[in-house]
């Protein structure tokens, strides 16, 4: 059995290969790729907590499956990765698709989340899940998300330093999506 045997997406057509919502280090390693540009598979492995082989597998598969591509560098053993660089000059399909990518993961992590609850240890068994309506202008909106940033700015650096963690400390998934509530269609058409 090949590495390619293990992961080989079943159809790609059906959206970005379904294998890669199965792997939480490939989320941590886009969202860390997502953040800082450009990283080796040992500093991905030091900023996230796991093996440099573990990282190193899952930067492959990600970059077998295009999500991906090695980073411009000098030569030497060290092997640099960044996102894929968009091939057209309009980023706004590469950007979209990411979106998409990072939004299916976090629908992914919680529906696993749910699944598995019960096997949690008790003390991680309630979630802090909420949901609200607010009539908001667009800049209104645009507070919003940076009042929620600047209150997640104290625990930022222990993502980057696994030292400075609490020894309870649990990586949390926080996703906020502020959008605008768009009519039904029918809504639309009931008003003609």
């Amino acid at each position: 059995m090949t590495e390619d045997d293990v992961d080989a997406p079943k159809d790609l057509a059906r959206g970005a290969g379904e294998a890669l919502r199965e792997h939480e280090v490939r989320t941590a390693l886009l969202g860390l790729l997502a953040e800082v540009g450009a990283v080796t598979a040992t500093e991905a492995a030091s900023r996230l907590g796991y093996s440099s082989g573990l990282c190193s597998f899952h930067l492959r598969q990600l970059a077998r499956h295009g999500f991906i591509e090695e980073a411009p560098h000098s030569g030497g053993r060290a092997r640099p990765w960044r996102l894929k660089q968009p091939t057209s000059p309009v980023g706004g399909v590469a950007e979209e698709q990411f979106g998409d990518l990072a939004r299916g993961l976090e629908d992914e992590s919680w529906q696993r989340w749910l699944a598995q609850r019960d096997d949690a240890p008790s003390e991680w068994r309630d979630d802090a899940a909420f949901s609200a309506v607010a009539y908001l202008t667009p800049e209104e909106m645009r507070r919003v998300a940076g009042v929620i940033r600047r209150a997640l700015e104290p625990y930022q650096e222990r993502e980057l330093r696994p030292l400075a963690r609490p020894g309870s400390a649990r990586p949390v998934a926080l996703i906020t999506r502020l959008f605008p509530l768009l009519p039904h269609a029918t809504d639309d058409a009931d008003q003609e």
